[in-house]
């Protein structure tokens, strides 16, 4: 996880962090020898409330210089309403690595996800729909490369391929349900390259440089028929973005490390744009240390955004929606570096937001969406952790967060998504989280976790000709609980089995995430795993 805008390495999107999922690699040489051969194996099942259902099984080997990893899993659960709300999701991710020589990395890695979510809900939260539904399958292939060309100068190679199929489903429901039909189907591929050298040739010194593709094609097919006579419409649009950056780290001195890179995109739509990001990080103490970090990100416009659809006009102009951030922490360790304090301040700004409008001088022909709308959010993080002091390890933080919108654009009221002077929607001011687990004579295992969401504006939409309404949903607190026994404790090459049991929303809470949508009540699940190693 990558605090921060990283638009400068990842491109768009990066506008204020990154979660960066890897796949779990195999069996190391370290447990294997350099011709030795293994495999280690875990399984899962459990269920619960909801009908909740869940299993999973994963594997991991090596065989002297090549190892490997595969994982399939499949939930199922049905939600808070009394109908048409079920949920189903598999997925399955395998990684092959192999060294054919001790100079060069060759890694090629997949993920397949296919879901389905039945909802029963209209645009307002309104339980009205019987057949409504959602899919969505995803695609990822990456084939990853790395050799040593100079003991100074290593080339890495990235080449991907996405793919997503994202459908929704509402046909006429029988009387008295809606009557209305629609159905969307959204294909979206991508190849994506990266290039890149990396040089540590010079004295406390790295230097990173490439060059990245991003190559994207969308087709969607639709139709609708809302009592007014059915229509369709079918898009095929394609945009490329070549993205060229460079980065550099130096270490001065042994207690201050500076990095500093730039980036430069080349996009087919909205031309060229720059991002930059520079941090520091100074160890002021042993035990303290101070880091600053700034720059820049982006976010490109969606494909409906730039090219529209269903009678609605979009934008081949837009710019993409900009970041700017600066942010300061202090870090403290603690009772032999088993406890760190942190405290973080963060200033950003948001800038050319993409908003939507109805209001436009000639309907049809002019776009519905314009770079207009501006944003601030300022806040201050703070944390605690906890690493194995006596039995127990976990973590508590706060943050105070204070959003404000700069420029409503074209959002004119107090009940809109933009109001002038007024926060972003669903942005709590105040948030806060305690985790804590333990482990008792080495078969025991004990989690629990408290949330905190404070009180945060949304909104609540309602059936025409109702006007949508700015309101303020309450805080809201949950407790999670998590319990593992080791029943047949697993050793060397011989399987274990624990039996297994967590509690979601232990008290039951009642609240909305979302205006209009409620949350599931208390969850209890139970099951059992098993460890081959």
């Amino acid at each position: 996880v990558l605090r921060g805008p990283a638009s400068v390495i990842y491109g768009s999107d990066a506008v204020t962090g990154v979660v960066h999922v890897i796949t779990r690699g195999g069996i190391g040489r370290e447990r294997t020898g350099a011709r030795g051969t293994r495999m280690d194996a875990d399984a899962l099942v459990e269920g619960g409330t909801y009908d909740s259902f869940r299993w999973e099984g994963a594997a991991r080997g090596a065989s002297g210089p090549v190892d490997w990893s595969a994982s399939l899993s499949r939930f199922t659960t049905d939600g808070a309403y009394a109908f048409n709300n079920h949920f189903r999701n598999t997925v399955a991710s395998a990684l092959l690595r192999a060294a054919p020589d001790p100079r060069t990395q060759l890694a090629l890695s997949g993920r397949w996800t296919d879901g389905r979510f039945q909802f029963p809900t209209d645009f307002t939260g309104a339980v009205v729909d019987q057949n409504q539904f959602a899919t969505n399958k995803e695609l990822t292939i990456s084939l990853q490369a790395a050799h040593r060309v100079l003991p100074t100068l290593e080339a890495r190679f990235l080449a991907g391929r996405y793919e997503s199929d994202i459908a929704s489903d509402d046909r006429p429901d029988p009387p008295p349900g809606p009557s209305s039909l629609s159905l969307r189907d959204a294909d979206l591929g991508r190849w994506s390259g990266d290039a890149r050298l990396v040089f540590s040739g010079l004295p406390r010194t790295l230097l990173m440089g490439g060059v990245a593709l991003d190559d994207q094609a969308e087709r969607v097919a639709s139709e609708f028929d809302f009592g007014f006579g059915p229509s369709t419409d079918l898009s095929d649009t394609s945009r490329t973005n070549w993205g060229y950056y460079l980065q550099g780290t130096v270490t001065p001195v042994s207690w201050l490390r500076l990095t500093a890179g730039g980036r430069l995109d080349d996009n087919e739509r909205f031309g060229t744009y720059w991002t930059w990001r520079a941090s520091a990080i100074a160890f002021a103490a042993r035990t303290t240390r101070v880091r600053a970090a700034g720059g820049t990100g982006f976010k490109e416009p969606s494909f409906f955004e730039n090219f529209g659809g269903s009678g609605i006009v979009g934008n081949p102009d837009l710019q993409p929606e900009r970041s700017t951030s600066v942010e300061g922490a202090v870090e403290h360790d603690l009772a032999a570096g088993r406890v760190t304090l942190g405290v973080t301040g963060f200033i950003q700004r948001f800038r050319d937001l993409v908003q939507f409008t109805f209001a436009v001088a000639n309907p049809g022909v002019d776009p519905n969406y314009v770079n207009i709308a501006k944003a601030d959010a300022n806040g201050i993080e703070a944390a605690l952790e906890v690493r194995n002091l006596g039995p127990v390890s976990g973590r508590v933080s706060y943050t105070w967060l204070d959003t404000n919108v700069e420029d409503a654009g074209f959002s004119v009221g107090a009940d809109e998504e933009f109001v002038q002077g007024l926060p972003l929607i669903r942005r709590p001011e105040h948030s806060f989280s305690a985790q804590a687990g333990t482990i008792w004579r080495s078969r025991v295992q004990l989690g629990a976790v408290l949330t905190y969401v404070g009180a945060r504006d949304d909104l609540r939409f309602a059936p025409f000709p109702d006007p949508t309404r700015r309101i303020e949903l309450p805080s809201y607190v949950t407790v999670d609980l998590s319990s593992s026994v080791a029943v047949i404790p697993g050793g060397r090459r011989k399987p274990g089995l624990d039996l297994r049991g967590r509690v979601e929303n232990l008290f039951n809470e009642r609240y909305e995430q979302a205006a209009g949508f409620p949350a599931r009540g208390r969850v209890i699940l139970v099951g059992v795993s098993s460890t081959y190693r």
